[in-house]
């Protein structure tokens, strides 16, 4: 029982990762109807901008709590000025291009985040020390590490934000009407290009707080390390209903504890294989996803 407890703790904190990604991947295509394959290394970019800014500033010798919440709010701003060029430079122009454009943009652009990422910084990985992660939680034989804590309660209070930005707010709003037609929305005086601006900077922020969270579980950072959790972020999209934010949380945390409890009574080696079987699963079974709602295509 404890060790099942244990592989629970674990998965809901990797969940939690993924589901930070995937809200990225999720809000971008609720709004543009694109797959913005380079979110995954938007998510490695606010890893190496939490890494450097650490080191700049002594924070990864003696890692503190308020020196923590400084590194990420430096990362959040990076990602999400990146992620507005991103939008601004590579997508916009594809707006009104056949999707196929946008697509092999996107990938384009996920090889410039990587290979350029190399070509700053080195391949070489790195020791990542951003947050104050060194002890752990004993509960009888359960063990819970302060990272996992962190992460926990990080991604929780991210959610309940973002969940409040889009369901609370006029520019929330603004991003279902978007989502809903935009060319409605357009009529009714929505700035069409402002959200959907906004919406790729609110999911680049959302990835930079996951990266810094990620190198606390997994303190090796280096400029491919975006490749498999962005790809696996994709899964638990699709996986809770792509375009759709509790769907996003959902398939996440799903995702996480499928592959802790394969990890542990299986075998780790089949740990990857888990999410890409799940695609396969949830493609054929329900292609909207848990949560998501079919459309009938007329023909």
């Amino acid at each position: 029982m404890t060790e099942l407890l244990q592989h629970l703790v674990d998965g809901i904190s990797q969940g939690a990762i993924y589901a930070l990604i995937a809200l990225g991947y999720t809000m971008v295509y609720g709004v543009l109807q694109l797959i913005n394959f380079a979110h995954g290394d938007v998510f490695m970019v606010g890893a190496m901008i939490g890494y450097y800014f650490a080191r700049a500033t002594g924070e990864s010798s003696h890692p503190s709590v308020l020196g923590a919440l400084g590194v990420t709010l430096v990362s959040m701003i990076g990602c999400g000025l990146i992620g507005f060029l991103i939008e601004r430079i590579a997508y916009r122009p594809l707006r009104s291009a056949p999707r196929l454009n946008s697509l092999i943009t996107a990938i384009g652009m996920s090889f410039f985040l990587e290979y350029g990422g190399q070509f700053a910084v080195g391949p070489n990985p790195r020791s990542a020390t951003i947050l104050p992660t060194g002890g752990a939680v004993h509960f009888g034989g359960l063990s819970v590490g302060e990272a996992d804590v962190i992460i926990v309660l990080s991604s929780a209070a991210m959610m309940l934000i973002l969940q409040y930005i889009v369901f609370h707010t006029r520019m929330g709003t603004a991003m279902r009407a978007v989502s809903w037609n935009a060319q409605v929305a357009s009529l009714m005086g929505v700035n069409i290009d402002l959200v959907i601006s906004f919406t790729f900077v609110l999911g680049s922020v959302l990835a930079a707080v996951a990266g810094i969270l990620y190198s606390a579980k997994y303190p090796k950072i280096d400029p491919l390390m975006g490749l498999m959790p962005g790809l696996k972020a994709f899964v638990a999209a699709v996986l809770g209903g792509i375009g759709n934010v509790p769907g996003a949380m959902l398939g996440g945390l799903l995702l996480g504890l499928a592959e802790q409890l394969v990890s542990g009574y299986v075998s780790s080696s089949w740990k990857d294989a888990v999410a890409f079987s799940l695609l396969i699963l949830i493609l054929l079974v329900r292609p909207s996803g848990l949560l998501g709602r079919g459309t009938a295509e007329k023909v």
